[in-house]
């Protein structure tokens, strides 16, 4: 006879969880109490959003669900902006919440939700555990959800007193991963279309990836010479300095490589699902009949076809798909060669920062710095905003797995994330962009790296305003600016404050002396760089941007 709380506790560990991240509620003190001698261990957070950026995070950097706990109601719609998160960026994640007890339903009792109508839209399944014998079931079931497919967020709900029943329950089992492979006649099919082709382009995205499949991936390109960009935000899915590489098809695209797409006569598109942000709002493939050959590449065949009609349709994982490239034999003479090395010296060019601009700190030269000081297994995390053009545009990703950013454009990300990928890799250095918008809507969780011990770096760039909404907002609203100027704490006083370290950058030649020193304090760190407003993008200022409007 187990509790409710204990069965779902030793459910987890079956599944091979090790962590998890949490802000406690009574609706579930069963199941922290579970947790208690478990081994799990257990990251208290301070706001249910960060809790489930968190898990995001791990989901994203392992494949595997990251575990999220809260409790009901307020709890659960915070955390519904993590949710939405690993929805739309593909990521495996399970966030049980605390319900109240099944004999107050449909009273709208204290924190009352129904989860199946209000999450549906921000999950693949919502499902509430009414009798502690299912658990082993439900949770099972929820691990193959996550997983599958095109993989996302569960939710399951646990009533109170289900949790602290004690019933009889079979012992929960692992579940069995489910791997989608391409056949072998669709594998014939795409060598064929290489070999007809004359501007062959790849485009890599989405997730279930891992170390062997990038490098797959890459020994393909060397040996077919093709040109290979990656989707929005997923750039460390191939070696920036690879002679193939062409850029990121993302936001703020390089329009040499945007031109090349538009040209191209086969575009593969692996794990990508091509959807607004990195097709420049649907434009650089024609919907739903593209004007290039197209190969779409994707495990679930519910997006294969949804938007765009590819002339040859593989459902498979890419691991799976780069794996199976080892058997495909590239022409003699590829006629693409010529064409794949100007699209990456096109990237390169693209990719070096500026060295001037308005104010006295230089991004360009803090960009180079960071490059040059850097392991190539550093981990890079950040939210939304125009700040983080600077790492996407300018930092060259040359592993796997140092990544770690919002695709669904989600602020306040990249600090919680940061949080979760150190604890997940302390031997690795993790380094947080944010802008002081970004920073300050889930700030408080640099306390949980405070507590836990996680000398994560964060470089907080602080221009005094939202600045992308300030961007459009000159461009459509020249000269009348509204709601988007913002005052600021001392970020050096509060890195202080809550027991970390902190830096102020008001010159370029501030910046490596302070992260040397954030470096060396071992401490979570904060180095504040005080940015013009006016260099509110690496080549446009907001007088530039007004005078065109």
């Amino acid at each position: 006879m187990k509790t409710g709380g204990q069965l779902i506790v030793e459910a987890l560990k079956a599944n091979g969880v090790e962590r998890i991240s949490c802000v406690p509620g009574e609706s579930y003190l069963a199941v922290l109490d579970a947790l208690y001698e478990s081994g799990i261990e257990v990251l208290v957070c301070r706001q249910e959003g960060g809790a489930a950026m968190m898990a995001d995070s791990w989901g994203r950097l392992t494949g595997q669900p990251g575990i999220c706990m809260v409790t009901r109601g307020p709890g659960a719609t915070n955390a519904s902006a993590g949710l939405h998160i690993a929805k739309q960026d593909s990521i495996p994640m399970i966030l049980f919440i605390g319900q109240i007890g099944r004999d107050m339903k449909e009273r709208e009792a204290f924190q009352e939700v129904e989860y199946r109508r209000a999450f549906t839209e921000f999950a693949k399944w919502v499902g509430e555990i009414d009798d502690a014998r299912r658990i082993p079931e439900f949770v099972t079931r929820a691990f193959a959800v996550a997983t599958s497919g095109r993989p996302g967020p569960v939710v399951l709900t646990l009533p109170e007193d289900m949790l602290v029943e004690e019933v009889e329950a079979p012992a929960a089992r692992a579940y069995m991963p489910v791997e989608s492979h391409p056949g072998p006649s669709q594998m014939r099919a795409l060598e064929t279309m290489l070999k007809e082709a004359q501007r062959p382009m790849f485009i890599l995205g989405g997730t279930r990836w891992s170390e062997e499949a990038v490098a797959d991936m890459q020994a393909f390109a060397s040996r077919f010479k093709v040109p290979v960009g990656c989707s929005f935000r997923r750039q460390m899915l191939f070696d920036h300095l690879h002679p193939s590489y062409a850029g990121d098809v993302g936001i703020g695209i390089n329009p040499t490589l945007s031109k090349a797409i538009k040209e191209s006569d086969l575009i593969v598109l692996v794990g990508a699902r091509m959807s607004e942000m990195p097709s420049s709002g649907y434009t650089l493939i024609d919907i739903p009949y593209p004007s290039q050959k197209l190969v779409h590449v994707y495990p679930d065949p519910e997006e294969l076809g949804r938007i765009y009609r590819p002339d040859l349709a593989i459902c498979a994982a890419p691991a799976e798909f780069a794996a199976a490239l080892k058997h495909i034999e590239p022409p003699a003479a590829p006629l693409w060669a010529e064409r794949k090395s100007a699209m990456h010296d096109a990237y390169l060019k693209w990719s070096t920062p500026p060295q001037t601009g308005p104010g006295a700190v230089q991004m360009g030269p803090i960009m180079e710095w960071l490059d040059a000081n850097t392991a190539a297994d550093t981990i890079f995390t950040n939210g939304a905003g125009n700040y983080a053009t600077w790492v996407h545009r300018f930092h060259r990703f040359r592993k796997y797995n140092t990544q770690a950013a919002p695709t669904s454009g989600s602020m306040g990300y990249g600090l919680p994330a940061a949080v979760a990928a150190k604890q997940l890799f302390p031997e690795r250095e993790v380094i947080c962009f944010a802008g002081d918008g970004c920073f300050m809507m889930h700030g408080q969780e640099f306390i949980t790296a405070v507590r836990y011990g996680l000398p994560i770096i964060t470089v907080l760039v602080n221009n005094s305003t939202y600045g992308t909404i300030r961007m459009h907002q000159e461009r459509e609203y020249p000269g009348r600016v509204s709601a988007t100027d913002l005052v600021n704490p001392d970020f050096v006083a509060f890195a202080k404050a809550y027991g970390g370290h902190g830096e102020l950058v008001e010159k370029t030649a501030d910046f490596a002396p302070a992260f040397e020193r954030a470096r060396a304090s071992g401490k979570p760190s904060i180095i504040e760089i005080k940015l013009d407003p006016e260099a509110i993008t690496p080549t446009r200022t907001l007088t530039q941007i007004r005078e065109k409007a």
